[in-house]
């Protein structure tokens, strides 16, 4: 496993040894004594998650606020995503600069994301199966998020506007300056 420091504090990028041959393929996918190895941090993750989307979806920018706060370790098992994430943490030397990556079932690689990390993603094909892992159960109450479309952030989501899929919940999330003025 090779674990590499994104532009943003405590973001890595995870790129497992995959293993083939005429059979197809083989990777760990998660091994918390290399990840602590690694990153040096001791993560305990209590949730998995995946979705399944077409082309064009965007889903985000997400995250639990306060005590349900949550890291993610996130892969695609099928197809492929630009990952985002925006460091949305006050105190952090990269607050609210922001990273994308192009994550796939090819090439594996994982994203680390720590609690405090506005998180979306868009299907740059079809049938894309999205898999993460959660360090804190998810709470209803402690949803919170920022505009996929946030002026200020000016995200390139890589699918043009007439073929975006975007839920009626994401499109009113708040834009970044609203939600830091709450």
């Amino acid at each position: 496993m090779t674990v590499k420091q994104s532009p943003l504090k405590d973001c890595f990028v995870i790129e497992p040894k995959v293993f083939k041959d005429e059979r197809g393929s083989f990777f760990e996918s998660f091994n918390q004594k290399t990840f602590k190895k690694n990153t040096g941090l001791d993560i305990e993750f209590v949730q998995d998650n995946q979705s399944i989307s077409q082309y064009g979806t965007i889903r985000g920018l997400h995250f639990q606020t306060g005590d349900f706060a949550q890291a993610k370790l996130i892969r695609v098992a099928k197809g492929e995503v630009l990952d985002v994430v925006v460091d949305m943490r006050p105190d952090s030397i990269t607050y609210l600069k922001q990273f994308s990556y192009i994550l796939t079932g090819e090439n594996n690689h994982q994203l680390f994301v720590p609690r405090g990390f506005a998180h979306g993603f868009a299907s740059l094909s079809d049938d894309v199966i999205f898999v993460y892992k959660c360090d804190n159960y998810y709470d209803k109450a402690s949803e919170s998020g920022i505009l996929f479309k946030d002026e200020t952030l000016n995200i390139d989501w890589k699918i043009p506007k007439k073929d975006q899929i975007v839920s009626e919940k994401d499109q009113n999330l708040p834009t970044l300056e609203t939600f830091l003025s709450l």
